[in-house]
């Protein structure tokens, strides 16, 4: 099967690329990138090969989130794997890596296969399973690295929890390096947050609430990065949400420590002065931050101290968030979401198109070492559409998710993807009538 994604921009910052081409896909690979394609191979000579009119659209590597939480198995009532992998889909994502926060937790082969059968027969997205680093999220004793990744999984973290012994850390970053997994850390000195529930600072002392300080987040990407730096292994660091963060990953970086970084959109967008209508939706864990936080977080993401935007998809039911702030569960959706929320930072000169890109689909590939985040020729035509100039309005009631814990509900967005295309078939379409 061939199809033509003609007339289009073609952004693939694996390929340094980025200029007006035709994407032909040939049997679910990337064939060629070239202009004039239309009018040659595989354009309107051939019959058997569908063309797609994209003019006026950007085409990208197919996105992809690493720190998505699918809740399947065990919490279904929050989200599916298959209402999950479809939200991705809608959001622009060809490939998602679901956290092991699960019930049974994925911290073993049995549980990693399950995952990778149920994508698989979903049918919507690539579903890259990533193990726990201790067996239970426990933090005492490490789980099955070995039997996880040879069953699909392609990282590890214990997110929601910090692995608080500093032992076990170390174990685990020497193990994983040794298998070639990447660890991804959730880092929060819970001694330090114990208690909290929003940002400690100015806003928390009005509202009366207790507060998380940035020092638990600090204090644990130090020791991890010190530890990195020690055993001389990879780390990544999820969710960076402080100035104080931002600066110990740039610091290691300059100092050669291997060390990654994601952030999420929220701690972009958002600062801890939204609370003050006391939204549970703005709960989240790590909390909203400060405005200069989220000033320190744009610059990172700038200078390129953070590699990653990610959305930490976190589902929960109605039940879970409708509830008194204290007692309310911490999370947001974000795969419908994310992609338009970081074309702000296009919007506003923080970051050129085709580093958002890279931020988006090219690094989360390079750092969980999966073969995807490009259109060279030959690789697998996960692809992305992107219209740059679409003008929509959130509305909750209408996506794919199954939960609806979305702050953004009734924001005015600019900018949304329109195709998304897994091994060159079409898993979303949201063109307007007559394009393909």
């Amino acid at each position: 099967m061939k199809i033509l994604l003609a007339g289009g921009r073609v952004i693939d910052p694996s390929q340094d690329l980025d200029r007006p081409a035709d994407v032909l896909i040939v049997d679910g690979r990337i064939s060629k990138i070239q202009e004039g394609l239309r009018s040659g191979e595989g354009g309107g000579n051939d019959p058997h090969c569908v063309i797609v009119d994209l003019k006026g659209m950007i085409i990208v590597p197919g996105l992809i989130d690493m720190h998505t939480h699918l809740r399947d198995p065990g919490f279904e009532y929050k989200e599916t794997i298959e209402s999950g992998s479809a939200a991705a889909a809608a959001g622009g994502f060809t490939a998602v890596a679901c956290m092991a926060n699960t019930q049974p937790c994925n911290d073993n082969r049995a549980v990693t296969e399950y995952i990778v059968r149920k994508a698989k027969n979903c049918g919507f997205v690539r579903v890259h399973p990533v193990g726990a680093i201790s067996t239970g999220l426990k933090g005492t004793a490490l789980a099955e690295f070995g039997d996880m990744k040879s069953a699909g999984a392609v990282a590890l973290s214990d997110d929601g929890k910090p692995v608080m012994n500093s032992h076990l850390m170390r174990m685990a970053l020497e193990y994983a390096d040794s298998l070639d997994l990447p660890v991804i850390s959730h880092c929060e000195d819970t001694d330090l947050s114990d208690g909290g529930l929003m940002n400690e600072g100015v806003t928390s002392t009005e509202l009366g609430m207790p507060g998380i300080p940035a020092i638990a987040e600090e204090t644990m990407i130090s020791r991890d990065i010190l530890l990195a730096g020690y055993t001389d292994t990879a780390v990544h660091i999820a969710h960076v949400s402080t100035k104080g963060s931002v600066e110990l990953i740039r610091h290691a970086k300059e100092k050669g420590i291997r060390v990654t970084a994601e952030t999420a959109p929220h701690y972009f967008t958002l600062s801890d002065e939204s609370l003050k209508e006391f939204d549970t939706h703005l709960k989240v864990n790590p909390p909203l931050r400060s405005p200069e936080d989220v000033l320190a977080v744009r610059d990172g993401l700038k200078d390129g101290t953070i590699d990653v935007i990610a959305s930490d998809h976190a589902p929960h039911a109605v039940t879970e968030k409708a509830l008194e702030f204290a007692y309310a569960l911490s999370g947001m959706i974000g795969l419908e979401t994310s992609l338009s929320l970081s074309l702000r930072l296009v919007g506003e000169g923080v970051l050129t198109m085709a580093q958002l890109i890279g931020k988006m689909s090219t690094n989360p590939a390079r750092i969980l070492r999966v073969p995807f985040g490009t259109l060279v020729p030959g690789a697998a035509a996960d692809v992305t559409v992107i219209d740059p100039e679409c003008s929509w309005k959130v509305d909750v009631k209408g996506f794919r998710s199954r939960s609806k814990n979305c702050p953004y509900d009734g924001w005015d967005m600019h900018g949304k993807a329109v195709m998304t295309l897994v091994s060159g078939e079409i898993k979303y379409n949201g063109l307007p009538d007559g394009r393909l």
